[in-house]
């Protein structure tokens, strides 16, 4: 015979898990990362379900005549943070010399944690982190970008190298210089394989958030390039 207020407890604690997965996942999806919504959710959902599980679906042999007071939880629901850790790693991404989506595996590890206090019964414990952990992404990112502007993890590191012609060299050197402050080196010599021609190459560091494409459309309205090429370096 199923015990009704047990089962509503049961169904409270999975739909909190589901409420405060989607609370997180749509903070990841409005910043179009690539965990989101779903993602949250079931990371969330999953952690509650074997926690619950822990609890009380294998009862420990000295009491079997009441399943529901005795269990192991430490027993599956430790395992959740070994099979979060595979998860997490899956959505960290190294290009150049930056890495992207660290703070992705960190809210579904925070995700993993807040479903596991539901599945406990600690709704008031899961919802403050659901809580705190919004504040901090929405926070947190509005204090780097307007405070931390010049943090080194803000930028990424370019070599642009240009052949123009000679007659051109001195405006597209000029330019450079002024359109780029943050510029470790640059160096302009002419280019053997082709005549009256310069090659100008510049190390330079840019915002994460300029693309390539946006660097590549700052020099079309320079005179004379004959040829452009952009990259991200690791020097």
């Amino acid at each position: 015979m199923y015990d009704l207020g047990f089962e509503l407890l049961i169904f409270i604690r999975i739909a909190a898990a589901i409420l405060f997965g989607f609370g997180i996942g749509l903070e990841r999806e409005l910043t179009n990362k690539y965990a989101g919504l779903r993602t949250h959710i079931l990371v969330c959902l999953g952690s509650c379900v074997f926690t619950i599980l822990s609890i009380y679906a294998f009862p420990m042999a000295v009491d079997s005549t009441n399943p529901q007071a005795f269990g192991d939880p430490a027993r599956i629901a430790a395992q959740i943070l070994t099979g979060i850790g595979f998860i997490g790693g899956g959505t960290v991404l190294r290009h150049g010399s930056s890495v992207y989506g660290l703070t992705t595996a960190a809210t579904l590890w925070i995700s993993a944690s807040i479903g596991m206090a539901c599945g406990a019964g600690f709704l008031d414990i899961a919802f403050m982190a659901t809580v705190f952990s919004i504040l901090v992404l929405v926070l947190i990112r509005t204090f780097e970008k307007n405070v931390l502007v010049n943090s080194a993890k803000n930028f990424k590191r370019i070599k642009v190298i240009i052949n123009c012609k000679e007659e051109n060299s001195q405006q597209v050197h000029n330019y450079i210089i002024e359109n780029f402050s943050n510029m470790h080196e640059i160096s302009k010599k002419h280019d053997n394989s082709a005549e009256k021609s310069v090659k100008i190459e510049a190390i330079i560091d840019i915002q994460n958030n300029k693309t390539i494409q946006s660097i590549y459309k700052s020099f079309e309205a320079l005179n004379g390039l004959e040829s452009v090429s952009i990259q991200e370096t690791n020097d």
